[in-house]
């Protein structure tokens, strides 16, 4: 379950739209493709990829995809427990020779029954093929950046599967394995994205150290609010990520610390002179991460943040920018 943010599908078409002239390769028809199947699969980060330059949007919006396909089989709640195993290990063993042939193979294994009921997963799925020969165009750092961290993440969600009972119902009983549960599915993201980061922008390496002292606990913090939104759905799934014997206070206190984590992270992105569209994109992640904390804490699970609160914090973050002043109050 990758980190999401609840907020309608208007408000994710109108910033999306907006934010769009600002690729560079906007009329690529790549690049159309890959916009088409993040507005079709993800919320949070179909807002925030538009706000990277590239190379770095292209990289970060393919990883995203790579990351939403391995999450559409531990989520296969139509499945058993095997056949998720089984899809998961077969997509971590596409993914070094990025074999589009042997995709397309295994594509139609996929969806001779469905893995869930979601049309956009359920096109990417499909588009699996599409999705790997567009990895294999990316410079070779980039493209070993993206298979080695999605490898990583679909190995350790089949791990995660194998640990789910025969119906696949899962219940973490600690809070150790729920911060291993947002490492699997989180964290790494965060690694690769640092590492994504170091790649396109060589002048980050003065703030390396502090990057990737934090980049693991921002994975964690955006993944805990998202399991604290989601829980009672995630419950009716059979999945609890909440372990019983852990108070929900600690829980979010976690988050809270977590997310001070993602403050530093990103004044270090400013201190290392990083492009604009870094600081917006991690910033705009942890605004949202903090203002539906604020509403979960105040309303519990499944609160979501307004479309006018939406439209305002990204705004505000926009004008930051656009006067070249500090974000680090907005992710405070």
């Amino acid at each position: 379950m990758l980190p999401e943010f609840a907020f309608t599908g208007k408000v994710r078409r109108e910033l999306f739209q907006r934010e769009l002239c600002y690729a560079t390769a906007a009329n690529d028809d790549t690049m159309l493709d890959t916009n088409d199947l993040l507005q079709k699969t993800s919320r949070t980060f179909a807002l925030a990829i538009p706000l990277l330059p590239e190379p770095t949007r292209l990289e970060v919006g393919l990883a995203y995809l790579l990351f939403r396909i391995a999450d559409t089989f531990e989520d296969a709640t139509d499945w058993p427990r095997a056949d998720r195993v089984v899809a998961l290990e077969a997509f971590s063993r596409a993914l070094p020779s990025l074999d589009t042939a042997r995709a397309k193979e295994l594509v139609v294994g996929w969806l001779a029954t469905p893995p869930c009921a979601n049309a956009g997963y359920l096109e990417l799925v499909a588009k699996t093929p599409d999705v790997l020969a567009e990895v294999s165009a990316l410079d070779a750092p980039a493209r070993l950046i993206l298979i080695r961290h999605a490898q990583r993440t679909a190995d350790g969600m089949a791990r995660v599967v194998l640990s789910s009972d025969e119906r696949g119902r899962l219940e973490l009983s600690s809070l150790r394995e729920l911060q291993e549960y947002c490492y699997v599915v989180a964290g790494i993201v965060g690694e690769l994205l640092t590492e994504l980061f170091l790649n396109d922008a060589p002048q980050l390496e003065t703030v390396r150290a502090e990057l990737e002292e934090n980049t693991r606990a921002f994975g964690e913090g955006l993944q805990l609010v998202n399991i604290l939104k989601d829980s009672r759905d995630d419950a009716g799934d059979g999945r609890t990520y909440l372990p019983d014997s852990v108070p929900r206070a600690e829980v979010l206190e976690l988050a809270r610390r977590d997310l001070g984590a993602a403050a530093r992270y990103i004044t270090a992105l400013e201190r290392g002179k990083a492009p604009r569209g870094f600081v917006a994109f991690t910033s705009i992640s942890v605004m949202l991460a903090r203002a539906a904390l604020d509403r979960i804490e105040l309303a519990g699970a499944g609160s979501k943040v307004s479309r006018d609160d939406v439209f305002a914090m990204f705004n505000e973050l926009q004008a930051t920018l656009d006067k070249g002043e500090s974000v680090r109050p907005l992710v405070s």
